[in-house]
C-alpha cells in the first residue's frame, strides 16, 4: 500500500486533488511570529500550523512593497518581467494621484491581462477560485466599468475584498498617509491664488487695475484647475481608495474598517462551506497588518506590544478560525496549507513616538528596501497532513514565487510556455526527495533596479549575496529612512557600491560584517560568478510598458470604481448583513 507522502502528486485524479488554502499578511516582520523567535507576541495558531507542516526559514519576496510582491506571488515571475516600475517618488516632492500611483499604495494601470496568475491554471483544472481580501493589483483599463485588471479577469471566480489597500485616510481620526505638510503647502498655494484673483476682481471692478477680464478668468481658471487637480487626490482619498467589493460590484464606498475583519472572516469561513466537495483554491489576503491596524476592541490593548501587537494576534485569531472551518468541513488532510507575509515590516510606521511597523527579527531593514533581508525575508509555513511531514525546518533559500509551480504541479495544470517562470515547485523539498532548493541565484530588485543578488553555492554550502546598492538610512546610523518614512530606490538617497558589498548569509544572516578581498579568499571569484549571473538574467527579460509613466500618474476620473454617479460615489450595501461575532 503507497503511503500518502509517496503519492506522485502529478497524477492525482481529479477527484483527489488537494484544495488551496494561501493566507497572506501584509506588512508583517518576520520576528513577529512566535515559531520565528518572538516570545513576547501570541501566535499560537500560526505557531501550530508550523509544528503540523514544514517552516521555510529562507523564504523570500521577489519585492520589498506590496505590489510587485504580490504580482511575482501570483504570476510566479519577476515583477519586472510584468509590472515594471519605479518607486522612487518622494512622498515630499510630488503631488501622487490615488488611482495610479504613490509608493505602496500602488494601483497601477494594473496586473497586465496577458499575464496568467496561479489562479487562471487552477481554474482551467475544475478548481473554484477565490480571493478574499486585498487585491492591490488594479481594477480598469480604459473605463469605470471595464474591470480589466480585476480578480474576476485574472482566474478568480468569486472575490470580495479591497481592490486597492489600507492607507491612514480610510479610519477617520487618523493622521493622513499622505504627507500633511505637502497638503498644508498645495493648500496655501490654493488660498494665495483665490486672494489673487479676488483682488484682480476687486481692482477691476473699481477701476484700480488695467487688467482685461479675460486674464482675470484664465487666471481664475488655473487655479481652479489646480485646486482639484490635488484636492481629488488629497481629499477624497477615503472615497476614493478605501473601497470594499464583491465581485464586481461595490459593496462600501467608504468601507467600515472596523467591520472589515469580521466581513473577511465570514466571506473566508463561508467559501469553505459551499465548496467543500472541492476542489477549491481559497487565497485569504489580510488587511492585516498594515496601517492604519484597524483592530477590534476584544483585541484592543491586549498584547504587550501596543497597536501593532494587537493587530497581530487579532490575525492569528483569524488564521485560527479558517483553520477550524478547514477542520470542521473534514477537509484538513486533504488541504495544502500555505502562510506568508508579502514582504517585510514597515520599520518607520509610527504615530507620535508610538512603533506601527513590524520586526523583522535580527534581518538588517525593512519593507521598500530592495536588499537587506529584514525587507525581503518573510514567514514561509506548509501543511498537508500525511504529504507533508510535520515539525520540520528548511533552511535553504526559496521564494514567494515557488508558490505558483507548486499549486499548478498539485492541480495537475500546465504551466504558460512562452514566458520565463522564475518560480520553482517546491515539493520535492518539502517532501524531503531533495536536499536542496532549485534556486541557485535570486535576484532583489527596488523598482526598476537591481540591489542585490544571492547565489547558494551548493557545493560548498555557502550562501553568497552581493549588494550593489543600498539605501542610506537617516538620521545616520539609524536601520531605517525614519526622516522620509519610506527608503528610496535610486538617486541621492542610495550608495552605490564598487565593489558591491559581500556577505555569507550562511556565517552572517544579520549582514553585519562586510567581506573583503583581505578577509575572504574567494572575494573575486564570487563577485565575478554573480556578475556573470546577473548578465544572464539580463538576458532573460524584455521590455514592458512603465507603470509609471507620465499618463499613468494622472488621477483619470473615467477609471474611478464608483457605486453611484461620479461623483456622488457612496454606498453601503453590507450594512443590512449582520458581521460574524469575534468571540
Amino acid at each position: 500500500k503507497t503511503k500518502n507522502s509517496e503519492i506522485p502528486t502529478s497524477k492525482i485524479s481529479f477527484a483527489s486533488k488537494p484544495n488551496i488554502l494561501l493566507m497572506m499578511a501584509d506588512d508583517l516582520g518576520l520576528g513577529d511570529v512566535g515559531c520565528y523567535g518572538n516570545d513576547t507576541l501570541r501566535t499560537p495558531n500560526i505557531d501550530q500550523l508550523a509544528k503540523e507542516g514544514v517552516k521555510l526559514t529562507q523564504h523570500i519576496s521577489a519585492a520589498p512593497l506590496c505590489t510587485p510582491s504580490r504580482a511575482a506571488f501570483l504570476t510566479g515571475r519577476y515583477p519586472i518581467r510584468s509590472v515594471q516600475f519605479s518607486i522612487a517618488i518622494p512622498l515630499n516632492r510630488s503631488v501622487l494621484w490615488i488611482l495610479t500611483a504613490y509608493h505602496c499604495i500602488l494601483v497601477l494601470r494594473g496586473l497586465p491581462p496577458n499575464e496568467t496568475t496561479f489562479a487562471r491554471i487552477l481554474q482551467q483544472q475544475g478548481y473554484t477560485t477565490a480571493l478574499i481580501g486585498k487585491w492591490h493589483q488594479g481594477v480598469n483599463c480604459e473605463s469605470h466599468s471595464d474591470h480589466c485588471h480585476h480578480p474576476l479577469n485574472h482566474g478568480f471566480d468569486y472575490f470580495y475584498g479591497m481592490p486597492f489597500t489600507l492607507v491612514n485616510e480610510c479610519q477617520v481620526g487618523e493622521d493622513p498617509f499622505l504627507n500633511i505638510r505637502v497638503q498644508a503647502k498645495y493648500w496655501l498655494y490654493s488660498q494665495i491664488i483665490a486672494l489673487t484673483v479676488l483682488t484682480l476682481l476687486i481692482g477691476k471692478l473699481t477701476g484700480l487695475f488695467l487688467v482685461k477680464w479675460k486674464a482675470i478668468i484664465c487666471f481664475a481658471l488655473c487655479g481652479f484647475l489646480f485646486f482639484i487637480s490635488w484636492f481629488s487626490s488629497y481629499g477624497f482619498v477615503r472615497y476614493w481608495n478605501c473601497i470594499l467589493m464583491r465581485n464586481n460590484d461595490i459593496s462600501e464606498q467608504p468601507m467600515k474598517p472596523e467591520r472589515a475583519a469580521s466581513n473577511i472572516l465570514k466571506e473566508a469561513i463561508s467559501f469553505i462551506e459551499r465548496n467543500k466537495n472541492g476542489p477549491f483554491l481559497l487565497f485569504v489576503s489580510f488587511l492585516h497588518v498594515h496601517t492604519p491596524l484597524v483592530t477590534t476592541e476584544k483585541f484592543l490593548g491586549k498584547s504587550r506590544h501596543g497597536l501593532y501587537g494587537d493587530n497581530v494576534e487579532e490575525m492569528d485569531w483569524m488564521v485560527g478560525r479558517i483553520l477550524d472551518a478547514i477542520d470542521k468541513a473534514g477537509l484538513k488532510n486533504n488541504t495544502f496549507t500555505y502562510f506568508t507575509s508579502d514582504h517585510g515590516g514597515h520599520l518607520e510606521a509610527h504615530k507620535q513616538n508610538a512603533p506601527l511597523g513590524g520586526w523583522n527579527g535580527i534581518y538588517k531593514g525593512g519593507k521598500a528596501m530592495g536588499g537587506w533581508e529584514g525587507g525581503i525575508r518573510v514567514p514561509g509555513i506548509f501543511r498537508w497532513p500525511g504529504v507533508l511531514p510535520a515539525d520540520t525546518v528548511i533552511d535553504e533559500p526559496t521564494s514567494l514565487m515557488d508558490i505558483y509551480p507548486t499549486v499548478a504541479h498539485l492541480a495537475a495544470g500546465i504551466m504558460p510556455q512562452d514566458r520565463v517562470i522564475d518560480g520553482r515547485n517546491l515539493m520535492p523539498l518539502l517532501q524531503g526527495k531533495v536536499q536542496h532548493s532549485e534556486h541557485e541565484f535570486m535576484f532583489h530588485y527596488c523598482g526598476l533596479y537591481l540591489h542585490a543578488v544571492r547565489w547558494h553555492q551548493k557545493d560548498s554550502g555557502a550562501l553568497w549575496k552581493a549588494h550593489y546598492t543600498t539605501p542610506i538610512f537617516q538620521p545616520e546610523g539609524a536601520g531605517g529612512c525614519y526622516i522620509s518614512g519610506f527608503c528610496n530606490c535610486f538617486g541621492e538617497d542610495v550608495t552605490h557600491h564598487d565593489p558591491p558589498l559581500l556577505f555569507d548569509l550562511s556565517s552572517d544572516p544579520a549582514e553585519i560584517k562586510p567581506l573583503s578581498p583581505a578577509t575572504e579568499p574567494l572575494f573575486d571569484t564570487v563577485i565575478s560568478r554573480i556578475e556573470r549571473a546577473v548578465q544572464e538574467h539580463h538576458r532573460t527579460l524584455t521590455p514592458v510598458p512603465q507603470q509609471l509613466s507620465e499618463y499613468n500618474n494622472m488621477w483619470k476620473p473615467w477609471l474611478q470604481p464608483c457605486c453611484g454617479t461620479f461623483p456622488f460615489c457612496w454606498c453601503d450595501k453590507e450594512g443590512d448583513i449582520l458581521p460574524m461575532p469575534l468571540t
